[in-house]
């Protein structure tokens, strides 16, 4: 089956290890598609042009993936961009998983510091009968601001929130280390487990 898969992370300090990441999956079978590549420039110009083309450019570069699997480096988790992306696959119903990069070298083969798992920076939680995203901001959950409106229980392809205490995506998705857990030779089973626990 083919597994198109969005990947998302933080440019300016992880690129180089994301094209490591990427070159592994590509030059597998060709059932494997790689999406969300953009060439720094094309991000900028989208993100000077105003917010909301901005996130028509993010939301066009997911139509047609069924996985999304977040490249987390040192600060990843806090990123606005990356949190919209999650934000906007669960929407879609993609599965997701973290894969932490920094232990794969940059361009001088130097390793970065383990970052916050950003499926645990985003979450949902139930209030008067209705579901929203929250975001995690330093110790503190709070109405995510990217995307305010209800959201349906049967939309989720996981068990949906029951009370107002915020439950993080973490709690449903599986995290990965590229390095330590072997992802050169893995990264394809992970991305595959995300699809199948979403229904993909």
């Amino acid at each position: 089956m083919t597994r198109r898969t969005f990947f998302s992370f933080h440019y300016t300090p992880d690129v180089w290890r994301v094209w490591n990441v990427r070159n592994c999956w590509v030059v597998r079978p060709a059932e494997q598609i790689a999406d969300g590549f953009f060439d720094s420039s094309v991000f900028e110009a989208s993100k000077k042009e105003s917010e909301d083309n901005l996130k028509a450019f993010l939301r066009d570069g997911l139509k047609n993936t069924s996985v999304t699997c977040v490249l987390a480096g040192a600060n990843t988790s806090e990123r606005r961009w990356v949190r919209y992306e999650i934000v906007r696959s669960v929407l879609k119903g993609n599965g997701l998983l973290t894969v932490d990069i920094h232990g794969v070298g940059d361009r001088l083969g130097k390793t970065g510091t383990k970052g916050l798992d950003p499926l645990a920076s985003i979450g949902l939680y139930k209030t008067n009968d209705k579901i929203y995203f929250a975001e995690k901001n330093g110790d503190k959950w709070e109405k995510y601001g990217d995307y305010s409106s209800p959201i349906s229980a049967g939309d989720l392809w996981f068990d949906a929130p029951t009370s107002n205490t915020v439950v993080p995506l973490s709690k449903h998705c599986r995290r990965y280390d590229f390095v330590a857990n072997d992802g050169r030779a893995k990264i394809s089973e992970w991305i595959e487990a995300a699809a199948k626990l979403a229904g993909r």
